[in-house]
């Protein structure tokens, strides 16, 4: 039976691990990731490789998402209060008046995911967590069913990355190289069969229509660098072939999120449709 818990006051002390939700690192430390919304916290609830530590909600999520709370085992604390101190305990007007702290959970290694996936995205250098989620969530779209992460790329069970891609970092295995692995961890991936495709808008990268026709592995790697900076030039380099997106001069580059998903739409569709 689920296990309700009302509160009366904002600085209740059962949910202090709330108030930390704005702090990523900090949730991280604790071994945490914070759901937001009813869309992802029901997915990190419905699906049995998470497991919900707290719940944190308004009247009206309650309603919403009582039937799945109900199916968490064993029960854990689903806390309820008015929406005025909602936004007071976690600091911000929460999406859709729901909050879960979720157990993170561990990522597979490298080589394991490298072997598992047939179409991966490699980010590198990616900090902006909007651009990760959108990532994370033209991947789903587009049956690409692996994403490796360089070092420094940003934390995809990160709040914000979670809520942009609508549950999809829960949903897409990705794993993180580690400093001494970057980038030589790309020779890794072309041993095991795959062609590396580097999107990038510098010459002499070919059209992206231009490489979809060409005769090419089944398995196939998509990197993508920072909007700025894009690519460094050592991975840039150690790619198979270099893809550009034609645009019409009006801007000089597309948001990164948009350019994954019309690049995976281009290389995938063969085998989603």
């Amino acid at each position: 039976m689920m296990a309700v818990e009302r509160l009366t006051r904002a600085d209740d002390p059962r949910i202090a691990a709330f108030r930390d939700v704005r702090d990523g690192e900090l949730v991280r430390s604790h071994g945490l990731f914070v759901a937001e919304g009813r869309l992802v916290v029901r997915r990190a609830v419905e699906d049995r490789r998470y497991r919900v530590h707290s719940v944190l909600v308004n009247d009206a999520a309650l309603a919403d998402l009582a039937c799945e709370l109900e199916t968490i085992d064993p029960p854990v604390p689903v806390f309820v209060c008015g929406a005025d101190d909602l936004a007071v305990i976690a600091g911000y007007e929460v999406h859709r008046g729901c909050l879960a702290l979720v157990h993170r959970p561990t990522a597979p290694p490298v080589d394991e995911l490298i072997a598992a996936a047939e179409t991966m995205v490699v980010l590198e250098g990616v900090t902006n967590a909007d651009n990760v989620g959108g990532v994370f969530r033209n991947a789903a779209a587009f049956g690409a069913d692996a994403v490796l992460l360089s070092p420094t790329c940003c934390d995809p069970l990160y709040r914000k990355a979670v809520r942009t891609s609508m549950g999809a970092t829960l949903q897409v295995p990705f794993a993180r190289a580690g400093e001494a692995q970057w980038p030589g961890v790309l020779g890794r991936v072309r041993d095991e069969g795959f062609t590396l495709v580097a999107l990038s808008p510098r010459d002499p990268a070919e059209t992206l229509d231009a490489f979809a026709a060409r005769p090419r592995s089944s398995r196939l790697a998509l990197i993508v660098g920072t909007e700025g900076a894009g690519l460094t030039p050592a991975v840039e380099a150690a790619a198979d072939y270099r893809v550009r997106i034609p645009t019409s001069g009006a801007v000089d580059s597309l948001n990164l999120a948009v350019a994954v998903g019309i690049a995976l739409y281009a290389l995938t569709t063969r085998t989603v449709r």
